[in-house]
């Protein structure tokens, strides 16, 4: 079933994308498994999966030692300050970054880790990829900081030794027409126009653009259609939560 699932994803992702001209190959299905066995995760990785997302801190920690090397981890989900150590331990992308004070508990916890290497591990360490999150809607249920406030929120990555910040991310306020969703994803894709024009060169996306998270389940294909580089999907993969 999850194979099965996951195609139909991917076909609709491919026919969204050249709606508008795009090629399908810009877009990244990130596999949100938030609830989802082990086992369940392993057959999304066998039908394909290679990139997931996770809610939260703990969930991740009890996944990750199970399921290898092979997977990208991203966090989707809040992050508190209190549990930065273990997220720049478990994940490779954060992309709900909302504050100068969260940036700061990342790069702290990194620079500690650091220290504690060889100078040449040390060295050749990744860089943690951040995303900003963007409360485009405005609900006090969900994350992220205001339009307004992007700018800084990058301007403070930027100045790290060890983020790199790669893009944007919003959720749309829930609806049974995904139609509703447009304005919302359009507004991100605006701002991150302004930020590119803004920050275009700078090493911290490499120059490749930035990228965007947003669509889950219900509307994927009008964010897609929105500019989308990422979705999240965990519904229209695993199912509903047993």
């Amino acid at each position: 079933m999850i194979r099965e699932n996951l195609k139909r994803v991917q076909e609709r992702i491919a026919a969204a994308a050249r709606l508008t001209g795009r090629d399908p190959r810009g877009v990244r299905l990130i596999g949100v498994t938030k609830g989802v066995s082990i086992e369940r995760i392993r057959e999304a990785m066998a039908a394909g999966i290679r990139e997931i997302g996770e809610n939260r801190v703990q969930e991740a920690q009890e996944k990750r030692p199970a399921l290898g090397k092979e997977l990208r981890w991203h966090l989707i989900g809040r992050l508190q300050r209190n549990k930065a150590k273990q997220a720049i331990e478990l994940f490779d992308v954060v992309h709900s970054v909302d504050s100068p004070e969260l940036i700061e508990a990342l790069e702290r916890q990194i620079m500690l880790r650091q220290a504690c290497l060889p100078a040449r591990q040390a060295q050749h360490e990744r860089r943690l990829e951040l995303l900003i999150q963007v409360n485009i809607s405005g609900e006090a249920t969900k994350g992220g900081c205001r339009p307004e406030e992007a700018e800084t929120l990058a301007e403070a990555i930027l100045k790290t030794k060890h983020l790199r910040w790669t893009g944007l991310m919003t959720m749309a306020p829930y609806s049974e027409n995904p139609e509703d969703s447009r304005h919302f994803f359009r507004w991100l894709r605006e701002i991150k126009d302004r930020l590119e024009e803004r920050f275009g060169d700078d090493e911290g996306h490499d120059g490749r653009g930035l990228d965007l998270s947003m669509g889950m389940s219900g509307d994927f294909e009008v964010a897609v259609q929105e500019g989308a580089t990422m979705v999240r999907i965990g519904t229209a993969i695993f199912g509903e939560k047993r």
